[in-house]
């Protein structure tokens, strides 16, 4: 009969075998960074046992791994909180690239400085409103909302109004406005933050709008119609507005043969006449002047004269030489008296 004892020993072994240890044993000692939750590992693979069983092999590793660094954080001072167990984590050590940039501190609009300045204090305001028609809280905006005005199938028309004019048109058309204005309003706190101009192509209104900008915005409300304003009438004395892109025309893929010939003639002469053309002058020039070149280095290493080898060589004309007449020539041998020529009279040298 067994005992209790050896009951329990059994079962103990039993989940020993199951589970493992613990301690891990690692030959060189991994790099923990507990701020970053972070575990370095530089221990060789054994490759016999990687190429036996790759992924149970590196189960294995990532098991050893965890459990190392959940050893060094159970190290680590813990607190209870709200019948929780939790360790407050060191600063990290290593340094991870952040995955979206620091953000940027959000510029004030101009209404928040005249709410700093007069210390007004924002309230927030609820969520759900009291609607009196249907006696029931609802949304403040969206679906369902609360004192919706499209639920209205009739509207008064006012004691100064026109009758005939349409009060549901110009209730939807003081609402685009509104909302235009907001728009207006949001970007020119960008362009106030980014110290930038709000853009005027003829749709965002501006201020002081320049010449250009007038124009460009009559040329977008008169392309605007269903004929793109090829109908619309020229004001006088009005000029086409720059900075304005043209529309691309383009000849018909069905159509005039004879022509379509003539272009394609047109552009197979020109493949031909392609031809690189051989300036001999040129060449010739550059020639000799690479072989200067060569010659002067050649004198430079020996110490000799290099000849010109850019035409002939000129003639060296001597004092009272030349014999033509009515020019200098020599005289006879004498002690560096006048002496004359064969043919015209010169001034003699003396030897």
């Amino acid at each position: 009969m067994a005992t209790v004892e050896d009951v329990l020993e059994s079962l103990t072994q039993n989940q020993a075998s199951k589970y493992k240890s613990i301690e891990v044993q690692k030959d060189i000692e991994p790099q923990i960074d507990p701020g970053n939750l972070l575990i370095v590992d530089q221990n060789p693979l054994e490759l016999k046992k990687l190429r036996a069983d790759k992924e149970g092999y590196l189960k294995s590793q990532a098991r050893d791994d965890a459990q190392l660094l959940f050893n060094n954080i159970w190290n680590l001072p813990t607190e209870r909180v709200e019948e929780a167990i939790c360790v407050k984590l060191p600063d990290p050590t290593t340094i991870l690239p952040r995955e979206k940039p620091i953000p940027k501190v959000k510029t004030v609009t101009r209404w928040e400085q005249y709410a700093q300045l007069k210390g007004i204090q924002r309230r927030k305001k609820g969520r759900m409103v009291w609607d009196e028609e249907l006696k029931e809280w609802r949304p403040r905006w969206g679906y369902k909302r609360a004192n919706d005005e499209t639920r209205d199938w009739v509207i008064e028309v006012p004691g100064n109004a026109d009758p005939n004019e349409d009060q549901f048109e110009k209730r939807l058309k003081a609402k685009k406005e509104r909302v235009a204005k907001n728009e207006l309003q949001r970007l020119r706190n960008i362009a106030r933050a980014t110290k930038s101009k709000v853009p005027g192509v003829g749709l965002t209104p501006t201020e002081k709008p320049s010449k250009d900008e007038v124009g460009l915005a009559l040329h977008v409300a008169k392309t605007s119609t269903a004929s793109l304003g090829k109908f619309t009438d020229k004001l006088p004395k009005e000029k086409e507005a720059k900075r304005v892109g043209k529309k691309r025309k383009f000849d018909p893929a069905i159509g005039d043969f004879k022509k379509e010939k003539e272009q394609q003639l047109n552009i197979i002469n020109i493949m031909e006449n392609k031809k690189p053309k051989l300036d001999i002058t040129k060449a010739v020039n550059r020639v000799i002047t690479q072989q200067d070149q060569e010659a002067s280095e050649d004198r430079k290493k020996r110490g000799g004269k290099v000849k010109n080898r850019r035409g002939p060589p000129r003639k060296k004309g001597g004092f009272g030489k030349k014999n033509n007449a009515g020019k200098k020539g020599k005289g006879p041998k004498g002690k560096g008296g006048k002496g004359k020529g064969k043919v015209g009279k010169g001034k003699g040298k003396s030897r």
